[in-house]
């Protein structure tokens, strides 16, 4: 993404509280992130949105971070009839069965031991990296492994952000 403004960040600016609320949570699930985006319009440069959202996922409390994950499908299961999580996890659309099976058993386990789904940014990794990433963070301890989500989360929001205010709607 340019450090410069486009016509999707202009528009962005320009919309209606509720409709950039709307927009926000397609993004992140939290409200409270929604709203730190949305009180600081408008952004000169979607580098400044960026950062923003760079600070406001920093400053979620653990309430907010369980409220962003619960917003996120399992890997491997994209929400039925969502571009976003199926295109966020086209890694796993090429998978073998056998390793759609190992990653719904990981996932499984992973929620067992920590009460949420396992959250990583799936653009671009195949099937294998991901499993390999449950595999090597199930063995975290929970404050281990919330620096992780967030970390994922940050990365998740960075890519639909730019998606959002690159989309031409004209």
């Amino acid at each position: 993404m340019t450090s410069s403004s486009t016509p999707g960040l202009a528009r962005f600016n320009t919309l209606a509280d509720d409709e950039a609320t709307t927009a926000l949570h397609e993004v992140c699930a939290s409200a409270a992130w929604g709203r730190a985006i949305l009180s600081r319009r408008p952004y000169v440069t979607a580098e400044a949105l960026l950062s923003a959202s760079d600070a406001a996922t920093a400053a979620l409390t653990p309430e907010d971070l369980a409220e962003a994950m619960a917003g996120h499908p399992p890997i491997g299961r994209p929400k039925p009839g969502d571009p976003t999580s199926s295109r966020e996890q086209r890694g796993m659309a090429g998978a073998t069965e056998e390793l759609k099976a190992e990653m719904l058993e990981l996932n499984l386990a992973y929620q067992e031991r920590f009460g949420h789904v396992f959250l990583i940014c799936a653009t671009g990794a195949t099937g294998e990296q991901m499993r390999d990433a449950v595999k090597s963070r199930i063995g975290n301890s929970p404050e281990q492994e919330r620096g992780h989500v967030r970390t994922e989360l940050g990365k998740i929001n960075r890519i639909r952000l730019t998606r959002l205010v690159e989309e031409d709607k004209d």
